[in-house]
């Protein structure tokens, strides 16, 4: 995590905004506030930890319901009075049980994609039994390459002769198993979204 920031804490009184972005998806999961303690409390445990202003303490993001947010990084706005701090959930990050405080509405569809990159990823590290994941990778990059190949003409089909829903069913099935055989060589969706943002330029 990044160990020198430039924050002017006196511009909030000893207290600034930390903003909490999903470190994967980059969807905003809540806000609190920091004071000095409450950021070096976060880099020590990697919790994200804030100043409760009504309880006037600091108090750690998970503390009672053990929905941790752990801490992968930590960034100052361009003025220096405000905290981004980028963050791995733990289980839904609002009390209500939404990811967001903000709602699952502000969680765009596109973000799933990330969270799935990272399920793969670990499915792929732990190889849970009875995965399907799991087997997926233990049949190899040729078997997964042929369950991409499948997909991608089953996804061709609909487009022409299916419904709509039937497309989108097929196209989900062709996107996990892409991200799969990413996986499987080495690589992530968002090694592939990289190569689009250039090719955009």
């Amino acid at each position: 995590m990044n160990a020198d920031l430039a924050l002017d804490w006196d511009k909030g009184a000893g207290l600034l905004p930390a903003i909490v972005q999903h470190w994967r998806s980059g969807v905003v999961l809540m806000q609190g506030w920091m004071n000095a303690e409450a950021l070096a409390a976060t880099r020590a445990s990697e919790k994200v930890t804030f100043y409760s202003r009504s309880k006037r303490r600091l108090w750690t993001k998970g503390e009672t319901s053990g929905h941790w947010l752990v801490a992968k990084d930590i960034r100052a706005d361009c003025d220096g009075d405000a905290i981004l701090v980028l963050a791995e959930p733990q289980g839904p990050t609002c009390h209500t049980g939404t990811a967001s405080c903000f709602g699952d509405e502000a969680r765009p569809a596109f973000a799933f994609l990330a969270e799935l990159d990272a399920l793969v990823e670990t499915r792929e590290r732990e190889r849970p039994e009875g995965s399907y994941t799991t087997r997926l990778f233990e049949g190899g990059v040729r078997r997964i390459a042929q369950k991409v190949g499948e997909e991608g003409v089953e996804t061709a089909l609909a487009a022409v002769a299916q419904t709509p829903d039937d497309l989108a069913g097929e196209a989900a099935d062709l996107l996990f198993h892409l991200t799969v055989l990413l996986r499987a060589r080495g690589l992530s969706l968002a090694d592939a979204v990289a190569v689009l943002a250039r090719r955009h330029r």
